[in-house]
């Protein structure tokens, strides 16, 4: 079979650029609207995406005078667009750090039994002082930390959706017996962080368990892909930038006695569409027009570890800023930041224009055949396996994408025009995984 494109939508309230809410036509409550969510998830449905993700954190995530920055809790909110649709896959993100395997492995093989098998986990080990201090912490553990962290907590999860065999239930009502007692078995997990017996108290999941995601670029992040992720979403705002991640993550995989293939890479990009040149121009520049520099200020100098006051809007960024190995969070979206604002010489206002629309991802404003034609470029020259879509306008951004780029891609044979299988994991390719106790038992 060709080899073809993936989509994720990655669903952001008004839309990822943070001036969205302000224009005539968004929603600023959309946010907490399930009516909303609806339409998103079933506009891209429509259009044959593979998945819709929601992020998530534990923590007031943006300054509440920037842009609308209430998040519903994205496991309850994906239960219920499961309701409402049939064939996409739903992506939640989660935190290692900041939840116990027990309950984030239930609540996840709950989300796959009643989507039917299209569940998805965005890994996160959730940076900043801030979100420590909601768990009764003085400051975030060390990087480091987190990923180890991180690592256990997925050698438990996986453990708990393996602890029942896909044929323990058998419901015979005859001889009075619902499930066979010796399939389903206990963990007895005592590690450096977590001590869990088990077993898990959901059966093992359509899927087996939820398709595994991941976003961290950082070395430890890159690593933790490697063994675990099975779509990665990444930022990176160039095609040299993202063939050399993609090539990086794929020779990772195969060190770590992996396929590849069932690696799946996203680079995320933020679509800005006219009819013509002339139009998405327009709309673009009309959100730059919209953004508040007094409030994304603070925002970039929390990523780059100094004090606001540094920050002049018409200079450069500082020339001693802080190394990224002196940074505890977000270390690779520092690094892109500071490495983009260094290479096009940009001032600090300029850096936050670009950084309004994407947050470091790639951006792109032209026509429908201009968008295809960048994505098409990026598929075939060895720089993605599909794109996490990020609109900058919803849910107008989306609907034009659905509706003017996603048949071109189609009329070129780069992408699906009706779902093939049932899953999550079918929709990307991978395959079901087994059940790593029972082969331990052999």
């Amino acid at each position: 079979m060709t080899r073809q494109l993936h989509f994720n939508l990655f669903l952001h309230d008004t839309g990822h650029h943070e001036a969205s809410w302000r224009l005539p036509e968004s929603d600023p409550y959309s946010n907490l609207s399930l009516a909303a969510h609806q339409h998103l998830t079933r506009v891209a449905e429509d259009a044959k995406f593979d998945s819709v993700f929601l992020a998530d954190s534990p923590v007031l995530w943006s300054d509440p005078a920037r842009r609308p920055s209430g998040k519903l809790e994205p496991t309850l909110l994906l239960a219920a667009l499961a309701a409402s649709t049939r064939h996409i896959g739903l992506i939640a993100t989660a935190s290692t750090s900041y939840n116990e395997p027990f309950n984030l492995a239930r609540r996840f093989a709950s989300l796959d039994h009643l989507s039917g098998g299209r569940a998805g986990w965005n890994i996160v080990t959730t940076a900043g002082d801030a979100a420590a201090r909601n768990f009764g912490l003085d400051d975030q553990p060390l990087h480091k930390t987190r990923y180890e962290r991180a690592d256990e907590f997925l050698q438990v999860s996986t453990k708990l959706w393996d602890s029942w065999t896909d044929d323990a239930v058998i419901a015979d009502k005859e001889s009075g017996v619902h499930a066979l007692r010796d399939r389903v078995r206990a963990v007895g997990h005592h590690g450096e962080y977590f001590r869990v017996d088990g077993p898990l108290n959901v059966p093992r999941s359509p899927q087996g368990y939820p398709l595994l995601v991941q976003a961290g670029s950082s070395e430890n992040g890159k690593e933790f892909a490697a063994k675990w992720a099975e779509a990665i979403f990444v930022a990176q705002p160039t095609l040299v930038e993202s063939q050399a991640f993609y090539a990086d993550l794929k020779r990772r995989a195969v060190a770590a006695g992996r396929d590849p293939d069932h690696v799946v890479i996203l680079p995320g990009i933020v679509p800005v569409i006219g009819d013509t040149v002339a139009q998405a121009r327009e709309l673009d520049a009309e959100l730059e027009r919209l953004i508040a520099p007094e409030h994304a200020i603070g925002t970039l100098a929390t990523v780059l570890g100094v004090d606001a006051e540094r920050l002049k809007l018409d200079e450069p960024l500082p020339t001693d800023l802080p190394a990224e190995e002196e940074i505890e969070g977000h270390k690779s979206r520092r690094t892109l930041i500071v490495d983009w604002a260094r290479r096009d010489n940009l001032t600090v206002r300029q850096l936050i224009g670009k950084l309004g629309g994407g947050r470091g991802h790639r951006t792109f404003t032209g026509t429908p055949v201009q968008v295809a034609d960048t994505i098409q470029e990026y598929f075939e020259n060895g720089a993605a396996d599909g794109f996490n879509i990020m609109p900058a306008v919803l849910p107008s951004g989306i609907e034009a994408f659905a509706a003017k780029v996603v048949p071109i891609l189609q009329e070129r044979g780069l992408f699906r025009t009706e779902y093939t299988g049932a899953t999550l994991r079918e929709h990307y390719g991978l395959p079901r995984p087994a059940n790593s106790l029972e082969l331990a038992s052999r």
